[in-house]
């Protein structure tokens, strides 16, 4: 007992110490986005006074509240999972019942009290599940049921994140993928586990570990639930202006269980792409296999547990690699030709997750989690880039979180300690010269031997976050009151040494031999190596205060402001020939130019870190018969992100690390002269030729990448009205939702004419690269400026399964009408002076129309099946038109073919004596072999010669075609 009373003091010091710090050093936020809420009334003449309790049927896991002089009472800081529920009072015998919450649900559960017992009393149950209607929030709650029976192409649990409106997870055709909120891009996006950000300050994605991979970000048997936040998320989530997706973690229970699983097809259970049709039928040798083991259980009797779990992943992805330009194979050396033709691309991961929690009274809990993903892919492997001309890329990733919960009758403190540590390094498939074989036109045929990329993007450090959940008992109405802190130190790494490798052009109508050019890599001496490191610190802070007003009227007002100071980007000292050359330079010094270059010249000391992101988040629900069965919702949110570093290194790396650029005379088709212009020596495909032929580096022609000085943070502001309505078993909405995002970064060209202008007299198309800095190359500019509007209805109908129907069928549906003034995923805009001549068009990145449905039954001797529907009507894609003149070419837009894909899965279940269970599922993924072609002809053509191949899919599908997939697995 001295021992449990020593800890327990332990304990309360620290808690106490980290919210100290927190409330007078102001750090910021997160809340308890992991937990859940059950609040309500207890009505009687005994109920004020009396005793409500909640513990986890599971783990024990325990949390209580006394009910107050209005009857109300909530209960905070629940992990998901099912409760008993107990209500104990003076002048009735106690009552239990059990009742399941979900991640981060407030749900409402009434509780009547007669003069002998304590009736518990839902309004709105579905298999004992209680229903969140009473929310301003768009949120979808992806069950573990849905997790475990629903079709799939890979373990990544994010994939079924598109039950919601307004969200897509997009499976591009190299087989990486992103999780999309409406028109804005993935770096909107945030995903939180067990409350704490996974956000992505460097690479695009949203979260690590999600640029252009592959991989999965947390192995999906280790998490238990998920929602997925469309709009009005409260005060509590931070960087984030597109979806938000909040999980939870599995925990040990009482009971010790093991389960282990094997996912296996091969290109033998796949249809051949259209490319392997095109080539004969053959298929690319291809695999994709999946395996893992959990296992849980007791340390402690209802104290303490523990969980691990383990998910490998080892593919061969199918790839062609195809000649371009026409060309034929007998205009190539044959060590070249003989790499064209199907090949694969392998990937290889690894995913640890591992939990002890520990409840050390009934009032304090602490829990620990660790995470460790290993990734090995090849990429860049499809179309003119040879398996030899790939990437490498390594993707690895360490989390640590050291959580404690400090629970009593009327407030809740959640305190968090983190680590992270997520690098991204893309690596040459190949070391030494590149080959780049092309037609005397210029097109591209092949791409061989060693590739550009070099990079090695990351960033590691420590947070500190705590929470405090107040339910106060003399306010009007009931209150449920959050404030919050959080404070981060992260540093930021980046470094891009492209091309590594020497790139040589060959000119395949000239000579497969001699090159007409070579371009590669150089460091400047005394400047840098293309690396750039920025020590972050990061502030957050918040409160947010729901509050039922009455049994009719709910209000959700919140507020949270954000700051970053980033030293990378306000320390920086622009160089003094950089800014002697800008100065005199009179192309850009006059009033044509449209831009003043001392706005992006930095002296150390005139930036400052943006202090502007105050973020109010209100909502309201309204429910109208007081029997959650009707209830009309809405709100508004203004939501801040931030400019990732990949962006504003830029200004300190890409001038390190320029471009050297060398022409051989003797081409009659690339005709040279000056200084870079030599005649072709075999030594030069040395790296002792290439160091002569270049000497000693001046940085002579390198880019300049300048970032305003007032840089601002992207934001969205969000409006949405709505109703919810209760059939039945069936639970629906339709809501309209309005999302403006403003201040996305974008790059221009800011190089001019001699006279100050961007177009040559007479012409809108022709950007004046040939007009660089003088002494130096092209001057790029970093601005805000992207904008996105998109006007969406969202309509959604859900049966949930329950075990006595035997059935439950989802359906979301989502009409968007969005806008973008620069083309989806697209930061660079080179082609005008600024971004308003790229005008207002459909964005790219979203369907008009989408259907998303799903559907689990129960067939009979034992088997489960599963159905997931996805149509949507075609994105609409970016073209160049040039039918008007080279000079006064634009861009253009044309509909895409329509998304289609059917998947089934059918399982099996045998039950032994011992308790172990075996199961073995079948899934079919695309059942009818639908294409879902994902590159077109963009070409209108050249004036007086349309392209009458416009629009015509080029070939590249969204994968997968027809897949049977096998999958078994076990459990005791």
């Amino acid at each position: 007992m001295a021992r449990s009373l020593m800890a327990r003091n332990t304990l309360s010091a620290l808690v106490s110490s980290v919210f100290a710090v927190g409330v007078l050093v102001s750090l910021p936020a997160a809340a308890q986005l992991s937990t859940s809420t059950i609040r309500g009334h207890v009505t009687g003449p005994s109920a004020p006074g009396a005793r409500v309790s909640a513990t986890n049927v599971a783990t024990g896991f325990s949390a209580r509240a006394t009910v107050g002089t209005d009857g109300a009472y909530s209960l905070t800081g629940l992990p998901p999972g099912t409760y008993r529920i107990e209500v104990a009072g003076q002048g009735f015998d106690q009552k239990t019942q059990d009742y399941t919450v979900q991640v981060g649900q407030t749900a409402e559960l009434d509780i009547s009290v007669g003069p002998t017992v304590a009736k518990v009393d839902t309004i709105v149950v579905s298999g004992n599940r209680l229903l969140e209607t009473k929310t301003s929030e768009i949120a979808t709650y992806i069950t573990p049921r849905q997790m475990e029976r629903l079709p799939q192409v890979t373990r990544n649990f994010l994939a079924f994140a598109d039950l919601a409106p307004g969200v897509q997870f997009v499976t591009n055709s190299d087989g990486s993928t992103r999780l999309q909120g409406g028109a804005q891009n993935a770096t909107g996006v945030n995903v939180f586990i067990d409350g704490v950000s996974q956000k992505n300050y460097v690479l695009q994605g949203g979260i690590t570990g999600q640029d252009s991979s592959r991989g999965n970000p947390f192995p999906q048997s280790a998490i238990s639930e998920y929602k997925v936040i469309t709009q009005n998320y409260k005060a509590e989530f931070d960087q984030v202006s597109s979806a938000a997706i909040t999980a939870v973690t599995r925990s040990g229970t009482n009971e010790f269980h093991v389960d282990g699983f094997y996912d296996h097809t091969s290109q033998s259970w796949r249809a051949a792409t259209p490319a392997e049709l095109k080539a004969g039928g053959n298929k690319t040798e291809s695999k994709q296999d999946q395996y893992g083991l959990t296992l849980g259980g007791p340390i402690i009797q209802d104290r303490m547990h523990y969980f691990f779990s383990y998910e490998g992943k080892d593919n061969k992805d199918p790839k062609t690699v195809v000649l371009g330009g026409g060309a034929s194979p007998s205009l190539l050396p044959p060590d070249v030709a003989s790499q064209v033709g199907p090949t694969n691309a392998p990937f290889k991961e690894d995913l640890v997750f591992g939990k002890i929690d520990w409840q050390v009274d009934d009032s304090q809990y602490l829990e620990l989690t660790a995470k460790y993903r290993k990734e090995h892919e090849l990429t860049n492997v499809t179309g003119q880039n040879a398996q030899s001309w790939g990437t490498l890329k390594e993707n690895n990733e360490t989390r640590l979180d050291l959580k404690h919960q400090w629970t009593t009758d009327r407030w809740m403190n959640e305190g968090h300690v983190t680590y992270e540590d997520a690098y991204w390094r893309p690596r040459p498939n190949s070391s030494g010269n590149g080959s780049i074989f092309e037609t005397g036109g210029g097109a591209a045929i092949i791409n061989v031997g060693g590739g550009r990329d070099f990079q090695n993007k990351g960033q590691k450090g420590w947070s500190l976050q705590d929470d405090l959940t107040l339910t106060p008992i003399d306010w009007k109405g009931s209150h449920v009151f959050k404030v919050g802190a959080k404070v981060k130190w992260v540093t930021l790494d980046a470094q891009e040494l492209s091309p590594v490798n020497p790139q040589f052009h060959y000119d395949v109508a000239y000579s497969t031999t001699v090159p007409y050019r070579v371009e590669w890599g150089v460091p400047v001496g005394g400047v840098g190596n293309g690396k750039a490191t920025s020590k972050d610190t990061q502030f957050g802070l918040y409160a947010q205060d729901d509050w039922e007003v009455n049994r009719n009227l709910t209000l959700n007002a919140g507020v949270r402001w954000d700051y970053e100071n980033s030293p990378s980007f306000n320390d920086y000292v622009t160089p003094p020939d950089v800014v002697a050359a800008l100065r005199g330079w009179s192309n850009i010094n006059n009033s044509k130019a449209g831009f003043n270059v001392n706005d992006f010249i930095s002296t150390g000391s005139n930036r400052s870190s943006y202090k502007g992101e105050f973020q109010p988040r209100l909502g309201f629900s309204y429910d109208i018969g007081a029997n959650q069965r009707q209830v009309v919702f809405g709100g508004y949110g203004r939501s801040y992100d931030r400019n990732i570093f990949d962006y504003l290194q830029l200004e300190r790396t890409k001038s390190t690390f320029p471009t050297a650029n060398f022409n051989f005379s003797g081409d009659p088709n690339h005709p040279c002269s000056g200084a870079t212009c030599v005649p072709f020596d075999p030594s030069f495909l040395t790296p002792a030729g290439l160091a002569g032929l270049v000497g000693t580096a001046t940085g002579a022609g390198r880019e300049i990448d300048l970032i305003n000085n007032d840089i601002k943070m992207p934001h969205s502001d969000q409006f949405t009205l709505g109703l919810r309505q209760v059939f039945g078993d069936w639970n629906t909405s339709i809501a309209y939702s309005y999302i403006e995002s403003k201040d996305g970064f974008a790059f221009l060209l800011g190089n001019r004419l001699p006279d100050g202008s961007f177009f040559a007299p007479g012409s809108t198309w022709g950007s004046p690269f040939g007009s660089p800095i003088p002494g130096f190359g092209a001057l790029i500019l970093g601005v805000n400026g992207i904008e996105t509007r998109t006007n969406a209805v969202y309509a959604t109908a859900e049966k949930p399964y329950s075990r006595s129907s035997g059935w439950g069928v989802t359906a979301t549906y989502t009409y968007s009408d969005a806008k973008e003034n620069r083309q989806f995923g697209e930061h660079y805009a080179l082609d005008y002076p600024d971004l308003s001549g790229y005008g207002w068009k459909r964005s790219g990145g979203v369907y008009k129309h989408r259907l998303v449905a799903t559907g689990l039954y129960d067939f009979p001797w034992g088997m489960n099946g599963s159905a997931k529907l996805t149509l949507a009507t075609g994105l609409p894609k970016y073209g160049q038109n040039c039918l008007g003149g080279f000079n006064n070419c634009v861009f253009d837009q044309f509909n895409a073919n329509v998304f289609r894909q059917l998947d089934l899965a059918l399982s099996k279940e045998f039950t032994f004596a011992n308790r172990t269970t075996l199961r073995i599922r079948a899934d079919v993924l695309n059942v009818f072999n639908w294409y879902n072609w994902d590159g077109y002809d963009t070409w209108s053509g050249a004036p007086g010669d349309p392209n009458l191949n416009k629009g015509h899919p080029d070939g590249s599908i969204i994968l997968p075609t027809r897949e049977f997939k096998l999958s078994v697995g076990f459990t005791f």
